[in-house]
């Protein structure tokens, strides 16, 4: 593990970034086990991904502005938090390599 004084150390319980609270309730666990970290990971971005393929395949959504920003917005949080996740996860992988 590469400790330079500019690297904070790594909390165990890492707040999400798409809390939108100043007091974050959901929290990755950065010591889980690689493949728990992946499939929550994984897990995340696929719901986003079948969300997005079915609104691509309606037509009728462009005519609504307000619903496609709330589709958005659903999706963009399962791919944040699927994006922290891969972050830890590959974080991890690398203090293997490194170790």
């Amino acid at each position: 593990m590469n400790n330079n004084a500019a690297d904070p150390p790594e909390q165990r319980h890492m707040p999400l970034t798409s809390n939108d609270y100043n007091i974050p309730a959901l929290l990755v666990d950065t010591q889980a086990p690689l493949d728990a970290l992946h499939e929550a990971a994984a897990h995340r971005i696929r719901a986003a991904t079948q969300l997005l393929e079915n609104i691509a395949s309606h037509d009728n959504l462009q005519s609504n502005p307000a619903l496609l920003q709330d589709f958005a917005q659903l999706c963009v949080i399962p791919l944040r938090d699927g994006c922290d996740l891969l972050d830890v996860l590959g974080r991890r992988l690398q203090e293997q390599l490194l170790s």
